[in-house]
């Protein structure tokens, strides 16, 4: 066997909110314990299992602060919001004086936040629905579509520390009205939302969609306000190379940022159906000539967000056997390959938002010692080592995670 595949390799595999409270329907177990997780179990059952604190205490539990810490980076440092990590994504400049917010196509109805996904949308949709905003709104702010309902819009004249602004999802089924933006800017922000609703009613991309029983995108939510942010490279920190494997602009964002390559998927959605084999096979080539990998599966957080218990157990189920599975069997070929395994943070179905707290990791491969914990999920977790995410990439780089 030759020293190229014996060479240490990383792969951090995040199945985002996979976390959770335990839920009476299933016995008093969280879905993460009661989900068919044999793979993960087996990632347990040969390494270390512990505790992550991805969000430092009195920050939101956002998925941008959560993967920020689970790739190393400390957010009380490094984080500036959302929107800017996505722009990175999308390859969108911004300017000193440019503030990028996150754009959301929702559904508001009967004064309520009735879907903060307007039903999710395929790219060509949802492209065209934001270049008619464009075409109607430009002379006020910059639009750039995103994936799904996921959108960036920037604007200039603003300080985005000085506005208050909720992300649509923490207010699923809830009154909106008291949720709008608020403090210096958010008149501008309200009348753009206000703009937006009149060119969305009249879109025919819209009619269709209601005529077909689908939900129309009724409004733009803006969120996740933020300047330009930037990061010291992992070629830097850790004299790695490597690669993110993400349907959503935020990591892929977070790669850019952290001077890895974007290795985009056809079909790689961010819900259920997802093309897991994709991911994976761009995951593969990535660890073939660099030295890690971090995948992204945003199904679980989705699932959760929409309240749906039956879709999240099968979220998590597609995670465990189309990434991790493969990936454990990916060690037959690169035998040094070291695996994390962690929520970015919780998102209780019963809530449908994220939540604070420490979530399970666990971690094997060349250099971890064995537990033979047998179950992966918070509580077989709790009883083992607590980390701050950066203190665990960290140790999962350097190989020095310890047992309980």
């Amino acid at each position: 066997m030759n020293n190229r595949k014996n060479k240490l390799k990383f792969a951090v595999l995040v199945g985002d909110g996979m976390a959770d409270f335990p839920i009476a329907e299933l016995g008093g177990k969280t879905p993460l314990a009661f989900a068919a997780t044999p793979n993960m179990d087996r990632v347990a059952a040969e390494g270390v299992c512990g505790m992550v604190a991805t969000v430092p205490d009195g920050v939101p539990p956002g998925s941008d602060v959560a993967n920020l810490s689970l790739m190393g980076y400390d957010p009380l440092r490094y984080y500036r919001g959302r929107a800017p990590i996505e722009a990175a994504s999308m390859g969108v400049a911004l300017g000193s004086e440019d503030t990028a917010l996150r754009c959301n196509l929702v559904c508001l109805k009967d004064g309520l936040m009735h879907d903060y996904s307007g039903g999710h949308f395929d790219d060509e949709e949802s492209h065209a629905i934001i270049a008619a905003l464009q075409e109607r709104l430009g002379g006020a702010c910059r639009l750039y579509p995103g994936v799904d309902y996921r959108h960036l819009l920037v604007m200039t004249g603003i300080e985005p520390e000085k506005l208050d602004m909720t992300p649509p999802h923490d207010i699923t089924g809830r009154p909106w009205k008291d949720h709008l933006p608020k403090g210096p800017g958010a008149e501008r922000c309200i009348a753009l939302m206000d703009s937006a609703r009149g060119v969305l009613v009249g879109l025919d991309i819209n009619k269709k969609r209601a005529a077909a029983g689908a939900t129309p995108a009724t409004d733009i939510w803006l969120w996740g306000q933020g300047r330009a942010v930037a990061l010291p490279s992992m070629k830097e920190r850790y004299g790695l190379s490597g690669s993110v494997v993400s349907a959503v602009d935020l990591v892929r964002g977070l790669g850019v940022l952290a001077g890895l390559r974007v290795r985009r998927v056809p079909g790689a959605t961010g819900y259920l159906g997802t093309n897991y084999a994709g991911k994976v096979a761009a995951a593969r080539d990535a660890l073939a000539d660099e030295d890690l990998v971090y995948l992204h599966v945003e199904a679980p957080d989705e699932t959760s967000h929409e309240g749906s218990l039956e879709k999240k157990l099968q979220a998590i189920g597609g995670f465990d056997a189309n990434v991790v599975g493969p990936f454990l069997d990916m060690r037959k070929e690169l035998p040094g390959l070291r695996i994390l395994v962690a929520p970015d943070h919780a998102t209780p179905v019963s809530t449908k938002t994220h939540a604070a707290g420490p979530v399970p990791f666990t971690v094997c491969g060349m250099g971890v010692p064995a537990g033979g914990v047998n179950n992966y999920c918070e509580t077989s977790a709790a009883p083992g080592p607590l980390y701050t995410g950066v203190e665990l990439f960290d140790r999962f780089i350097k190989g020095t995670l310890a047992q309980p």
